[in-house]
């Protein structure tokens, strides 16, 4: 398998449904339906990384803050209760399709004050081994292609129920080394940017139980395009708008209900004119403006634009007009049952429009509590039989380091 194979196969969703490069020229069909979707370089960078999300629908714009909060809203980091702590969460990828591609994320967390937090995480994906082999076949040897971003989060409360945040971002990708005469070629990188918004209400009266609210905003991803060669390519530059409602329901059990909206800030493929033959019939060849240089467009407008300008196109530049705009937000959903802040029950529902790249996935998890230590897993199923990320599971391990000294707290008293 071809290292670009391979990479089309570990992003998932939507490359495995639309089998084209990151410039794609031509929308294609699936299922009587035409299929546009984003593409962009280091879609790994919006693979939920870890297991209480993950097992939500893949929300997190306003869940309740923990040690995974840099990847979705590192604003939230400000509301830790937690002096610090560290996770870990380990994500075997497409294991129906390959046995050696995996995702790993570690992240923490440290209060500098009672309003100030900074986070970091570290996301290394692995695309396993890939054997070479030269024109007439003979074996050159193994190459191990992977991707990892290195990330540095800073988080302050304004108030008791607002917080900002700001995070920065060192992207690598290996994928386009190639060994040539022995040697390889050099790994593309590139330099990003979150900003992000959370609110968490005081408790309210709902009805006879009481309530917490929340809300949060994200544009995570915010840079400079990354060099394959001679060609660049968009990072997938993102906004993630959710809400959530946390009610007790008495004294030990609680139930929460979040959701969220995601959408690339990317510019969306165009739909581009072809030469036709002599019996007027259309060609593989697209056709080039001889006054410009450019290929022709048919509906849409032009990706190959500077990145504020692509942020800001990303709104009206569908083929079809505001219909597919709208076909381009992703939409999850997700719930979480707890008890005693011990024992937790999670599922979750993602919706992805077919002609966008039809992921579309239940989603379900459990967690526990042991002073110290929170263990989580998900479990990701497909609502399409043979779909490459059914069985997909996430583990997760964090540790609350100052959580000794309140259990201690808690001991009866004579």
């Amino acid at each position: 398998m071809t290292i670009l194979k391979r990479y089309f196969l570990a992003t998932g969703g939507i490359l495995l449904l639309c089998n084209h490069s990151f410039s794609q020229i031509r929308t294609r069909q699936l299922n009587g339906a035409d299929v546009n979707a984003i593409t962009t370089a280091v879609p790994f960078l919006m693979i939920s990384p870890d297991s209480k999300q993950g097992a939500m629908g893949d929300v997190g714009a306003a869940t309740a803050p923990d040690v995974n909060s840099v990847f979705w809203n590192g604003s939230k980091l400000a509301f830790m209760d937690n002096q610090f702590g560290v996770g870990a969460t380990v994500t075997p990828w497409l294991r129906r399709l390959v046995p050696d591609i995996n995702m790993y994320y570690l992240s923490g967390y440290g209060k500098l004050n009672s309003r100030q937090v900074i986070g970091g995480s570290l996301r290394y994906f692995s695309l396993g081994s890939i054997e070479l082999r030269d024109v007439t076949g003979t074996y050159t040897g193994n190459y191990n292609p992977n991707e990892f971003a290195v990330d540095l989060a800073f988080s302050q409360k304004l108030s008791q129920s607002f917080a900002l945040g700001v995070a920065t971002r060192f992207i690598n990708s290996g994928i386009s080394r190639m060994y040539v005469n022995g040697g390889s070629g050099n790994s593309a990188s590139t330099f990003a940017a979150d900003i992000s918004a959370y609110y968490q209400s005081e408790k309210f009266k709902l009805g006879d139980k009481k309530a917490i609210a929340t809300g949060g905003a994200a544009i995570t991803n915010i840079g400079a395009k990354i060099r394959y060669s001679n060609d660049e390519n968009f990072i997938p530059t993102n906004l993630r708008l959710g809400g959530g409602l946390k009610t007790d329901l008495d004294q030990y059990n609680t139930f929460s209900v979040f959701l969220d909206f995601n959408k690339l800030l990317v510019p969306s493929p165009p739909v581009y004119e072809y030469e036709k033959d002599s019996l007027g019939k259309p060609t593989t060849q697209i056709a080039i403006d001889p006054e410009t240089g450019k290929r022709k467009i048919a509906s849409g407008k032009d990706p190959n634009v500077a990145l504020i300008k692509g942020m800001l196109q990303s709104f009206n530049d569908a083929p079809k007009g505001f219909k597919e705009e709208l076909q381009e937000i992703i939409i999850s959903t997700g719930v979480e049952y707890c008890y005693d802040n011990i024992f937790s029950v999670r599922a979750g529902y993602f919706h992805e429009a077919k002609n966008k790249g039809a992921r579309q996935y239940f989603t379900m998890g459990m967690g526990f509590r042991f002073k110290v230590i929170t263990v989580d897993g998900s479990y990701l199923i497909p609502t399409l039989l043979n779909n490459p990320l059914q069985s997909t599971w996430r583990i997760s391990l964090s540790f609350n380091f100052d959580g000794v000294k309140k259990d201690e707290k808690k001991e009866p008293q004579p």
